[in-house]
């Protein structure tokens, strides 16, 4: 599997165009005034420069290593950092500074702590909510091991999307995320419908790991069985050569394809291509709703 990936040759449509300008300055010199993270620099994201230049960012908290080890992701693991208590405020602070309407905030996994960091996930949303209360918020979630009351919390603080990806198909779990479960994402994503209809649900998945057509239909279906609204797909890339390797790179018609079958499904939205991620113009596909 892996030697036929090395040969596979990068196609034309995932070519970046690489952008530059004042906002991609002022974006970075903002982050690094109140020392954040952002999730578009540590996991090497392909739109980090096209998001930046339209000020907008994706937030990680919670420090920038992972506990956990999945072979797609080119985060750092090891032992989770110490959690800085005056994150949520300078967040805020560089969200008014940078005068955001749509801010998303995720987190590295932080199985080591009790709540998975559910806590500072609310301190983060409510301190936003003060200093910019216009601002939607959306939150892309860790599974918290399925804790149901890490979970309430921040349902609590009232984000306007709870984001969990569920990555891949099942079958290729064991490969990919071998610390997480199928059916413990789906189960989040059920909880959030089950105790709230103020707010949205999303999830996303990488293909080109080596998943049939037919497997990611199902796993749109399952998404579906359990009422998320929005859906992203995008191409699976290779951090680094030992990472999983990439087994197919996806044709954009194929993207075409799941994205009207996502559609008739009774996804409210759905942006899949092979540049796609979590965040991707998330605040163009809320205002589809």
């Amino acid at each position: 599997m892996s030697n036929n990936s090395k040969h596979l040759k990068k196609p034309e449509w995932l070519r970046i165009k690489m952008q530059g300008g004042e906002n991609l300055n002022h974006v970075q010199k903002t982050l690094d005034k109140f020392g954040l993270t952002t999730v578009c620099h540590e996991a090497s994201c392909p739109n980090r420069m096209e998001c930046f230049n339209k000020s907008t960012a994706t937030f990680m908290i919670l420090g920038s290593v992972c506990t956990r080890g999945c072979s797609f992701c080119d985060i750092a693991t090891g032992p989770g950092q110490t959690v800085d208590m005056l994150e949520p405020k300078h967040i805020a602070d560089a969200v008014k500074a940078l005068k955001l309407k749509y801010v998303v905030v995720t987190s590295v996994t932080r199985d080591d702590l009790p709540d998975g960091g559910a806590f500072h996930f609310a301190d983060v949303i409510r301190e936003i909510q003060k200093a910019s209360p216009t601002a939607s918020i959306e939150v892309l979630i860790p599974d918290f091991k399925g804790n149901r009351d890490a979970l309430n919390t921040v349902i609590d603080a009232k984000p306007i999307i709870i984001n969990h990806n569920i990555e891949t198909v099942p079958r290729l779990y064991k490969a990919v995320r071998p610390q997480a479960k199928y059916e413990q994402s789906l189960e989040l994503l059920r909880r959030v419908k089950e105790t709230t209809d103020e707010i949205y649900t999303k999830s996303g998945m990488m293909v080109g790991l080596g998943e049939t057509r037919e497997e990611v239909l199902q796993s749109l279906r399952d998404l579906r069985d359990v009422e998320c609204d929005f859906l992203t797909i995008g191409q699976y890339l290779a951090p680094t050569k030992d990472h999983h390797p990439v087994i197919e790179y996806v044709h954009p018609d194929v993207f075409e394809i799941y994205r009207k079958a996502a559609i008739k499904m009774g996804f409210k939205d759905a942006a899949c291509g092979p540049l796609v991620r979590s965040s991707y113009k998330a605040h163009e596909m809320l205002e589809t709703k």
